[in-house]
């Protein structure tokens, strides 16, 4: 059960910081894949502001959404966005 809640977490955060940052997804794949590690990084960079959501099913999910704004505006910059 616990790596199919991390696919469902990660899928959701991924879809919702695709959603804050460019406006559309990037399909079920992408979403989870920048969901998990946007939650690796949202933790990181939470961690340093000494900020927290919370425990919990939400708060995972707004770290992720914020892990995954920080990796789509990286790649933004790196990649070029949308013209």
């Amino acid at each position: 059960m616990g790596l199919l809640w991390t696919l469902l977490v990660g899928a959701i955060a991924g879809w919702l910081g695709s959603k804050i940052f460019t406006g559309s997804g990037l399909g079920l794949i992408g979403n989870i894949i920048i969901g998990i590690l946007g939650s690796y990084v949202g933790s990181w960079a939470l961690g340093l502001l000494n900020f927290s959501f919370g425990g919990g099913t939400i708060g995972a999910i707004l770290t992720g959404a914020v892990g995954a704004i920080v990796i789509l505006a990286l790649a933004n910059l790196i990649f070029g966005g949308k013209k």
